[in-house]
């Protein structure tokens, strides 16, 4: 006797077709979900009512204008690395080591800062910083498209491993400079002289806003508008196509991961030069692997990283005020983010699929 198989009730489909509102309202049901998850569970703990918690996130992020400020110049950072990592990923080089690009690029600025500080006029090393910042960061970018593009090596654990080489290099020369002796920490770099200190544009936190600004203007004009760009979308569509017309593919490759890696050492530059003065291994605080989120997030559109950058932010300071103001401590900030990002990426699951129900099989013969 032949067994029955028994269907599943339920069945994911992938959508047919979903407009920009739609798509929209599915994220926004999803930011909402995420808060209020976290409202609740941080109701539990602490015995507060929502609204007070609610209110505590967004003055986490823009309680003061102070705060305002910070939230902004967190935001121009992660966009700068979202939009550095935004080329290789429209060509299908999956570039994860944008952490290790940005610390690169702040080792080198620190260096300049360090070693230079009495030998050359302050403008002389703030103009060596920003060239070997830049430099370094697109040498780290460079090494793994290399190998990618001459023995087609595996791009995704190649620049995943130049992350922690890089890591290990900020270690090692933060013990070779480490003030004082025993210390682990280099500390504030040239405080008293300022030496390699990039200079205020109207106030301490407005320089990072206006490089982002022109950063993502120049990468929108050079992806949509240039040669260049239109090479990378045909090689991330197809290398086979790519080839057929006429376009190096491996010449690509190369220069592309050239421009990420570069961009991401214009990132380091700016944490170590114009924001905190000094370099330790988290410096970029897990922003290079943010940036990932981001661009795939805003599928790959400058623009719309804007406001995805924006919305991460705030999240995480939101949560990071609710740890604070509540009495708990930082692993609890990082749950909260951590369940504000699974919603935010999560969503983007119902975008592309549904949940279908299996009708029964006497109303489909009906």
């Amino acid at each position: 006797m032949e067994q029955k198989v028994k269907e599943p009730r339920y069945h994911i489909v992938k959508r047919a077709d979903i407009s920009g509102k739609e798509a929209w309202i599915i994220r926004v049901v999803a930011i909402l979900s995420a808060l209020l998850l976290c409202a609740i569970i941080t109701m539990v703990c602490t015995g507060d009512n929502p609204i007070s918690i609610f209110a505590t996130i967004f003055k986490g992020a823009f309680g003061t204008q102070r705060k305002t400020w910070i939230t902004l110049q967190y935001v121009a950072v992660l966009l700068i690395i979202s939009l550095a990592l935004t080329p290789a990923f429209k060509m299908q080089f999956w570039n994860v080591g944008g952490e290790g690009q940005v610390l690169m690029g702040g080792l080198a600025a620190a260096t300049c800062m360090i070693t230079l500080a009495d030998k050359l006029p302050n403008a002389v090393v703030i103009l060596l910083m920003i060239v070997t910042s830049i430099l370094a960061g697109a040498i780290w970018g460079v090494i793994p498209a290399l190998f990618k593009a001459m023995w087609n090596t595996n791009e995704t654990l190649s620049t995943l491993m130049m992350n922690y080489i890089a890591t290990q290099l900020v270690a090692f020369f933060t013990i070779v400079w480490e003030v004082p002796k025993g210390s682990g920490k280099i500390g504030i770099i040239n405080q008293n002289s300022n030496v390699g200190w990039l200079p205020n544009v109207g106030n301490k936190y407005l320089l990072s806003i206006i490089v982002a600004t022109v950063v993502t203007i120049g990468m929108m004009i050079y992806l949509k508008y240039t040669k260049h760009g239109y090479e990378i979308e045909v090689v991330g569509e197809s290398q086979n196509t790519a080839r057929y017309v006429g376009i190096s593919v491996e010449k690509v490759i190369i220069r592309t991961m050239l421009l990420s890696g570069a961009i991401c050492g214009l990132a380091g530059l700016l944490l170590v030069g114009g924001i905190n003065h000094t370099i330790t291994t988290t410096i970029s605080d897990g922003q290079g692997f943010t940036g990932v989120m981001v661009s795939w997030l805003a599928k790959f559109n400058p623009i719309a990283m804007i406001f995805t950058s924006l919305l991460i932010i705030f999240m995480g300071r939101g949560a990071s005020e609710i740890s604070t103001a509540f009495e708990l401590n930082q692993s609890f900030a990082d749950i909260l983010t951590g369940i504000i990002l699974f919603f935010i990426i999560g969503c983007e699951f119902f975008i592309r699929y549904k949940i279908v129900a299996r009708k029964d099989l006497g109303k489909e013969n009906a």
